[in-house]
């Protein structure tokens, strides 16, 4: 989109991504790794996602539910950022249109809330699980758990709306230079030429409540998880308890990691190298791993697996034989 900034006669056609590295040979080093682990993560999520929703008995258990719902979402979250990121590796085109940039900024927004509050309803189906197993069924209900990821995707998308519609309110008439991968919050606000003041305070109270909430109920379910799991006399029910939590403590831990320590803080504080290395946590190497965290040590999936795979060879032979019988009459 194109927009001209009439106060200063400065012509404003979008924005130039700096990307990772300036370093020609540096790029071609990177660009077949994060296609890698890209296609990686792209196959492992849709295979989750498959596997769920076609196993009826899988996609109306909790966990399971919400697991799709992650899986999704992580698609969208890489496929939103690191797409463009090829793109600049790979060649010379590093620009990226207005329009183009807040659509991008939006949806990075959308899907990082969305695991946020899929991760929260995670822990807090482990709590009702462990804690409360009498009532599971009746709290953690099919209409319940949509309920919850059909409220985490409205919330997801009223505050990617509200973030471009706080970021579209400003001027940038200086330099379209954004020392970064995609387009994200913190270099945008150091580019604008406005008074950020406002919405600088605005975006962390509410990104901070938005990310804080969640991390904070998930605590809580683990701490009320962690006190139960004490009181079980046996060593072997610990471990059968704690095994259940572990994938998601380790994608907990991953996920919020980096995304604390990068966006909790004053966009005056930002730089630029840590955040880039900080984004391909959270962009690339999260999504790549979620699968294989969920499904390493996870029966149910290996048990859908070998389903799938049955059902595949079963089909082929089908066909085989289909073949032979044609060919001999």
């Amino acid at each position: 989109m194109e927009r001209e900034e009439k106060d200063n006669q400065t012509h404003f056609t979008g924005f130039i991504l700096l990307g990772l590295s300036a370093s020609p040979k540096f790029q071609g080093f990177l660009f077949p790794i994060f296609l890698s682990m890209y296609l990686l993560g792209l196959l492992g999520n849709l295979l989750i996602l498959f596997l769920i929703i076609s196993n009826s008995s899988l996609f109306h258990t909790p966990m399971y539910f919400f697991l799709s719902h992650l899986s999704l979402a992580d698609l969208g979250f890489s496929s939103t950022i690191v797409p463009q990121m090829l793109q600049i590796l790979v060649s010379q085109t590093n620009t990226i249109s207005y329009s183009g940039c807040m659509t991008q900024m939006c949806f990075f927004v959308v899907f990082c809330t969305t695991d946020n509050f899929l991760l929260a309803s995670m822990a807090y189906d482990r709590y009702v699980a462990i804690c409360r197993p009498l009532h599971y069924t009746t709290v953690m209900s099919y209409k319940h758990c949509v309920v919850l990821a059909a409220g985490s995707w409205f919330l997801s998308f009223s505050q990617g709306f509200l973030y471009v519609f706080t970021i579209s309110k400003l001027s940038f008439c200086g330099s379209r230079q954004i020392p970064h991968f995609f387009c994200d919050l913190h270099p945008l606000l150091q580019l604008s030429c406005s008074d950020t003041s406002s919405a600088e305070t605005l975006l962390m109270f509410e990104g901070t409540a938005t990310m804080f909430g969640p991390l904070i109920l998930i605590l809580v379910s683990y701490m009320f998880i962690v006190w139960k799991v004490l009181k079980v006399p046996s060593a072997s029910g610990k471990y059968k308890a704690f095994s259940t939590c572990s994938a998601h403590l380790t994608t907990v831990a991953l996920f919020y990691g980096t995304l604390i320590g990068t966006y909790i803080r004053p966009s005056s504080t930002y730089s630029g190298s840590k955040l880039r290395v900080a984004s391909i946590f959270y962009t690339v190497v999260t999504p790549m791993l979620n699968p294989l965290i969920y499904s390493l040590r996870n029966s149910k999936i290996h048990e859908a697996m070998r389903r799938l795979f049955r059902l595949w060879v079963w089909r082929r032979r089908g066909i085989g034989d289909l073949r032979i019988s044609q060919n001999k009459s």
